[in-house]
């Protein structure tokens, strides 16, 4: 499995990262009612087992849970892992030491005195200024707190900013945290990948099986109701998925050439996008050891044209 670093030389971490925001939440993903935290630290271990050391996690994941599941499970960890968290702009955050202090807590939270990647969540800060929050953060990377910077939710004029105003304190901008996936290319039409490419900043896809959609789960012929909020998502209707069944079926055509789900498929062709790294969220081991199956081969180009060519009504 070959490394990525983030950004231009930024901290070097796996093709795939796990994400960990049903970790704790309840809202969302009914933390507590199905699985809890046995599940999920059997999920942390496999994905070490499976040689996947990259988690994402956020300060509002489960309202710090999240953080702090991880960081029991670091501690017992029997090699290092690589951590990015998020920092949210909220409405009573506006100053620098604000900034400081929320990593402070989530560096708490996580038991660790440095961290790979601090994003910031999304990009309306409120009374906090963009160059108020770049120069703490550029701040941070050189007092040791982190090792690199990232945003979440960015658009190309807004990370364009953002790695103007790190660029004066000499810190590049390493990472934009965006939704991508087969059905969800938008950042391919409205110029953050063509920036992203231009300024050297890697892109972490979350949602890169579209919640479940790509997964090859729910089909127009057996609708499954999924859990939490994706309940009301009209994609998951019994037309939602008529939309969506030739890209299931190509996904299914391409798992069995290389005896692989079409989940394995939506993931790899994403890490063959280049520089982007699949954010896949679980909640268990098995989900861990299916979305590593994504590791280890490649789609052709031929295939890899197939896939677009079927997706592209989710470009915009």
């Amino acid at each position: 499995m070959k490394n990525i670093t983030l950004g231009q030389h930024g901290p070097s971490v796996t093709p795939l990262c796990i994400g960990t925001w049903a970790w704790g939440d309840k809202l969302f993903w009914n933390y507590g009612n199905g699985y809890g935290v046995e599940e999920v630290e059997a999920a942390f271990t496999a994905a070490l087992e499976a040689g996947v050391t990259f988690f994402d996690t956020a300060e509002v994941y489960g309202l710090g849970l999240s953080e702090k599941l991880l960081g029991q499970f670091i501690q017992k960890a029997p090699q290092s892992v690589q951590i990015a968290t998020k920092f949210g702009p909220l409405p009573w955050r506006f100053t620098g030491q604000s900034v400081s202090d929320a990593l402070t807590e989530s560096l708490k939270r996580l038991q660790l005195e440095r961290i790979e990647l601090y994003q910031v969540h999304w990009p309306f800060a409120f009374f906090l200024s963009q160059e108020t929050l770049m120069n703490t953060l550029a701040d941070e990377v050189k007092r040791g707190r982190i090792a690199a910077v990232g945003v979440s939710n960015y658009s190309a004029t807004q990370m364009r900013e953002a790695h103007q105003i790190l660029g004066v304190k000499g810190i590049p901008l390493a990472v934009n945290q965006v939704r991508y996936s087969l059905l969800t290319r938008q950042i391919e039409s409205n110029g953050i990948l063509a920036t992203a490419r231009e300024l050297g900043v890697t892109i972490l896809a979350y949602s890169p099986l579209a919640q479940g959609l790509l997964t090859g789960k729910y089909t127009p012929e057996r609708v499954a109701t999924p859990s939490g909020a994706r309940k009301v998502d009209p994609r998951f209707s019994k037309e939602g998925l008529q939309k969506i069944a030739p890209v299931i079926s190509l996904l299914n055509s391409l798992g069995e050439k290389y005896d692989r789900t079409p989940a394995q498929v939506a993931l790899n062709w994403l890490i063959a996008q280049g520089n982007v790294i699949p954010i896949a969220g679980v909640k268990t081991p098995e989900q861990v050891k299916q979305n590593a199956g994504a590791l280890g081969w490649k789609l052709n180009t031929e295939e890899i044209g197939q896939l677009e060519k079927v997706t592209r009504l989710w470009l915009s």
